[in-house]
C-alpha cells in the first residue's frame, strides 16, 4: 500500500511539473503568435482559477474558507500576498516569457530557492554553510550560462526578457516566504485561491478582463483552457495532493521536471534555439533544488 501512495504521489507532482512546464510554451504561443496581452492573460488567469480554487475549497472546507477575512491581521497579509506576492510571481513570468522565451524564462524562476535560502541565512545573522555557498554558486553559474553563452560581454536574450526573469525569481522568493503564517493557520487551498482572486481584482484596474487584446482564433480556445485548467488549477490541486504521498523534499526535486519540460516543449514546438550551454546553465540551477534538499 505504501509504495501504491508513492507511485501515485510521484505521478502527481510529475503531471504537475509537466503542466507547470507545458502552459510556459502555451502563454509563450499566445504572445509571440496571437498577440494576446500578457496584462489581459494575467488578468483573467488569477480570477477563474482563484474562482475555481476557491470553489474546490469551498467543496472541501465549507463555511471555514470565509473565516480568514474575520481575522484583520490576516486580511492585512493575504492583500499583501494578493497584490505583490500572487501578481509578482504571475506578471513578471508571463512577461519574462513574451520577452524571451519559456525555456529560458522558467529556469531562471528557478532562482527562487537560491534566493529564499539568502533570504533565511540574513536573517539568521549566520555565515552560510558550504552546502548553502555551493547552491547559491551553483545558481550563479548557471544563469552565467544562460544568459550570456560564457562570454561575458554579450547577452545570449533580449536585456528585457532577463530583468523580468530575475524579477520573476525575486517574485517566487516572496511568494514562498510571506505567506508562511497565514499557511500555516488556513492552508493551501483557500490562501491561495483567495490570493489569486485579490490578486485578479487588483490587476482589473491596470487591465480590465473584458477588454481583450489580441486575435481569437479556433486553437485560442484550447490554449486559454490549458493555460487555466492544466497549467494553473490541475497542476497546482496535483502538486497539493502528492504532499500526502511524498515528503517535501521529494516533491521539489520531482518539480524540477517543470523548467525541462518548459525547455523541451519550447524547443521542439516554437522553435527556440536551446544550445549545450544552455542545458549546462539549466542542469546547473536545478542541480541548486537538489543541493538544497539534501539533509
Amino acid at each position: 500500500m505504501a509504495l501504491e501512495n508513492r507511485k501515485k504521489g510521484i505521478v502527481l507532482v510529475l503531471m504537475a511539473a509537466l503542466f507547470w512546464g507545458i502552459s510556459g510554451t502555451v502563454s509563450q504561443y499566445m504572445f509571440q503568435t496571437l498577440h494576446i496581452s500578457t496584462e489581459w492573460l494575467t488578468t483573467v488567469r488569477l480570477l477563474c482559477a482563484g474562482g475555481i480554487l476557491i470553489a474546490v475549497a469551498y467543496k472541501k472546507e465549507g463555511n471555514r474558507i470565509f473565516d480568514i477575512w474575520r481575522h484583520k491581521a490576516d486580511v492585512v497579509a493575504l492583500v499583501i500576498f494578493g497584490i505583490i506576492g500572487m501578481i509578482g510571481v504571475q506578471y513578471t513570468y508571463l512577461a519574462a516569457i513574451k520577452h524571451g522565451n519559456a525555456a529560458t524564462a522558467t529556469v531562471l524562476q528557478y532562482l527562487g530557492p537560491a534566493l529564499v535560502t539568502s533570504y533565511f541565512i540574513v536573517l539568521a545573522k549566520r555565515w552560510p554553510t558550504l552546502k548553502e555557498l555551493a547552491a547559491v554558486a551553483m545558481a550563479l553559474l548557471g544563469t552565467f550560462l544562460l544568459v550570456t553563452h560564457g562570454n561575458i560581454q554579450s547577452l545570449s536574450i533580449s536585456k528585457t526578457a532577463l530583468i523580468w526573469g530575475l524579477l520573476s525569481a525575486l517574485g517566487l522568493a516572496f511568494y514562498t516566504i510571506q505567506p508562511i503564517n497565514l499557511l500555516r493557520r488556513w492552508g493551501s487551498l483557500v490562501v491561495v485561491g483567495w490570493g489569486m482572486l485579490v490578486g485578479g481584482v487588483a490587476f482589473s484596474f491596470v487591465h480590465a478582463p473584458w477588454q481583450f487584446e489580441g486575435e481569437w482564433h479556433f486553437t485560442t480556445n484550447f490554449a486559454f483552457l490549458f493555460v487555466i485548467l492544466c497549467g494553473t488549477v490541475i497542476s497546482f490541486y496535483s502538486y497539493l495532493e502528492s504532499l500526502k504521498y511524498l515528503s517535501a523534499t521529494e516533491t521539489s526535486l520531482l518539480a524540477c521536471a517543470e523548467p525541462l519540460s518548459a525547455a523541451i516543449t519550447a524547443v521542439l514546438f516554437m522553435g527556440v534555439a536551446f544550445g549545450w550551454i544552455d542545458w549546462l546553465g539549466t542542469l546547473c540551477i536545478l542541480m541548486t533544488i537538489v543541493i538544497l534538499a539534501k539533509k
